[in-house]
């Protein structure tokens, strides 16, 4: 699984101009899942992610995680964080895992970032989706639960 995750101070996602799901401070995280993936990926980038130390603390350094920070965690799916560009300019998304699978992962992702305590919106999946964000640092950090990068 893969998931870009980005601190924001306020991120929304909307379908056909209504929103869906909306936090303020917090994580929006961009979730990717390929064909190989198993339980152990999503539950490896759970707590990559609940445990992420990249909120100030009071003396201005990333030493509080989410939860420490009282944020909240929007969740989106995406399937072209899989897409290959190293052969051409059109990505191919032959290692994206089929939807059926695909949505079985994201929604355990969801209900392990709920179990931690964390309030944990959601876009639509499958869904053509508007995400807006207001990134804060501005601070990205890419995951991949095979070590990729």
């Amino acid at each position: 699984m893969r998931a870009v995750v980005q601190r924001v101070s306020r991120a929304s996602v909307a379908v056909g101009g209504k929103i869906v799901g909306e936090i303020g401070r917090g994580l929006l995280v961009l979730v990717g899942v390929s064909k190989s993936d198993a339980q152990a990926d999503s539950d490896y980038l759970v707590d990559k992610i609940v445990g992420l130390r990249i909120f100030e603390d009071e003396d201005g350094k990333m030493n509080r995680n989410v939860l420490d920070a009282g944020g909240a965690v929007l969740a989106v799916s995406q399937f072209t964080l899989l897409g290959d560009v190293r052969r051409g300019k059109r990505p191919s998304f032959d290692e994206a895992a089929p939807p059926e699978r695909a949505r079985e992962l994201y929604e355990s992702f969801v209900q392990q970032v709920r179990g931690r305590g964390l309030r944990c919106e959601t876009g639509q999946f499958q869904a053509v989706m508007s995400v807006s964000l207001v990134n804060e640092g501005p601070v990205t950090v890419l995951l991949d639960s095979s070590k990729l990068f």
